[in-house]
């Protein structure tokens, strides 16, 4: 018998936009059933890389290639017509945001039955039957509804799953999987990655794109990593996770948090001048809390429907020096939590006292006087700025909330701030926005840092960041923490960050909290059904190879 040809070959795939060359020299081959793994940080090549394939590198692209070859034909000088047919039946495509990549205005079955429509001859009949089919193939409950909702009626992970029905409706030789779990929860990550990683079995060749080793540790039979439009190091998913070659691969595995210990440095870039300790003593039963939850409950109105319990008779004890990791999914009820801490909602029952004193029910004007002591760091620091304000201004008018006020000492404070965080003074005069993703996340930390708080609520504050940089900014927050004396409730859905950052854990699930304890207790001996299903869907490197 001949043959299957690759799925995919590529050899010398450049692009460059203007004069500028984003993609160089990269070459690879997915054969039948075989997973690649495209990794590397934003920036780095991947999805560029992934469009080029498929005629939409963008406008002012200039791309070229020796070999580019989708299931045996040459489709290096294809027109963008010729493209339209290829695409969906040749080619899936999987986003990673399903919300912006799904019609808001037409129906899920309508949108799976678009591929249908164009590349069969398929009567209305038998293509409604198929979409079905395919919902039931991904897995979503009761199919027959699903298809008949909008995408905004669907939660993220049933968004995701019809956009790969969708991609997969034509049995494509190539489905090309561009970062699809990033806005996803741990444990429907875990669900779309098997459904992924089934795909295989009906013969498609897939290209998964990534910043996370972890993430595709039990998809991928190959990885290749990338770092500034070139292809670094490839190989088979065993030889790059257990023994890689390549610095910038060694730095991307050493930055994942999972299975290191409290206080290990994950990135060189931020280790402190003096080691970091590796453990710290219990707290005594008889030391002051310094933030401390009572019954919290606090509950919504929606229209037309039920009240809904948001969150539900949580306690919860913050001692001072330590970090609270407050985990699970979302609508878990951490962020409305976070809102009591901080004094910005009243819960309708139960009640919250900071540093031993009343700090929920009590009027704004007593609560003001203390407000520098509770500062908050955010997933998106951008939304979050003043886009009219530079960094300094920013800086200074945090700076106006605490006790010093002297526009000399402002300055000297500011720069003492920004050498605080990591940051170069040259900075002063930039706009936020003109930042990087970790730039933004330091001076997001400078700023709470600013009025000389005693504790921090971290609400997902590296969810947004690649590995390496979420590595540096966690690092951070450890050194500032042992410098300062900071106590921290940090609030995530990733185990592998909650676990390496905190002393004791909450987890949370529809509103209560379900189990806690001491960290490492939490994690090696669970006790509730609920957090053994989140430790089971966690992606690992140990776990995939």
């Amino acid at each position: 018998m001949t043959p299957s040809p690759p799925v995919l070959r590529v050899k010398n795939l450049s692009v460059s936009f203007d004069a500028t060359e984003v993609v160089s020299q990269v070459s690879f081959t997915i054969e039948p059933g075989e997973c690649l793994a495209l990794v590397g940080e934003s920036g780095s090549g991947k999805s560029v890389s992934a469009r080029s394939l498929i005629g939409l590198a963008g406008t002012g692209s200039r791309v070229h290639a020796e070999t580019l070859e989708l299931a045996g034909r040459d489709v290096k000088d294809l027109s963008q017509r010729s493209w339209r047919k290829l695409r969906g039946k040749q080619v899936g495509f999987i986003l990673q945001d399903a919300l912006t990549s799904l019609d808001p205005l037409r129906k899920i079955g309508k949108e799976i039955d678009d591929a249908l429509r164009l590349h069969t001859r398929l009567s209305p009949g038998a293509r409604a039957a198929k979409v079905i089919d395919l919902l039931t193939s991904v897995g979503l409950d009761d199919p027959v509804r699903r298809a008949g909702q909008l995408s905004g009626e669907l939660s993220g992970g049933m968004r995701q799953r019809a956009l790969i029905a969708s991609a997969i409706a034509l049995d494509p030789a190539l489905v090309i999987a561009d970062e699809p779990t990033t806005a996803l929860d741990a444990t429907i990550a875990a669900q779309v990655m098997e459904l992924l990683a089934g795909l295989r079995a009906t013969g498609s060749g897939m290209l998964l794109i990534s910043h996370d080793l972890a993430a595709v540790a039990k998809v991928a039979d190959s990885i290749a990593v990338m770092q500034g439009g070139r292809i670094v190091e490839t190989g088979p998913a065993e030889q790059i996770l257990g023994n890689p070659q390549h610095p910038y691969t060694r730095a991307l595995l050493a930055a994942v948090p999972a299975g290191k210990p409290r206080f290990t440095p994950l990135s060189p870039a931020t280790q402190p001048a003096e080691p970091m300790v590796s453990a710290r003593p219990t707290v005594s039963a008889a030391a002051e809390p310094v933030l401390r939850a009572r019954s919290l409950s606090r509950s919504f109105q929606i229209p037309g429907a039920a009240g809904f319990h948001a969150v539900q008779n949580v306690d919860f004890t913050l001692f001072e020096g330590e970090t609270l990791g407050m985990v699970g999914e979302s609508g878990s009820g951490k962020t409305t939590t976070a809102r009591m801490a901080l004094g910005l909602l009243e819960p309708d029952s139960g009640s919250v006292e900071l540093f031993g004193e009343p700090w929920s029910q009590v009027p704004e004007a007593q609560r003001r006087t203390r407000r520098p002591g509770l500062g908050a760091i955010y997933q998106d620091p951008l939304s979050s700025f003043d886009p009219r304000m530079s960094v300094g201004a920013l800086l200074a008018d945090a700076l106006s909330l605490g006790a010093t006020r002297n526009p000399r000492q402002h300055r000297e404070r500011i720069t003492e701030l920004l050498g605080l965080v990591g940051l170069e003074t040259g900075l002063i005069s930039r706009n936020p926005a003109t930042l990087s993703g970790g730039q933004r996340q330091r001076l997001a930390i400078a700023r709470a840092l600013a009025p000389q708080p005693r504790v921090l609520i971290c609400d997902e504050p590296v969810s947004a960041l690649d590995v390496s940089i979420q590595a540096q900014v966690l690092d951070l927050l450890d050194d500032l923490q042992q410098r300062l004396g900071l106590s921290y409730l940090f609030i995530t859905h990733d185990l592998s960050v909650v676990r390496h950052m905190s002393d004791e854990v909450l987890v949370m699930r529809g509103g209560q909290v379900v189990e806690s304890g001491r960290t490492e207790s939490v994690f090696t001996d669970p006790q509730h059904s609920y957090t053994r299903l989140l430790l089971a869907a966690a992606p690992g490197i140990a776990a995939g190879h």
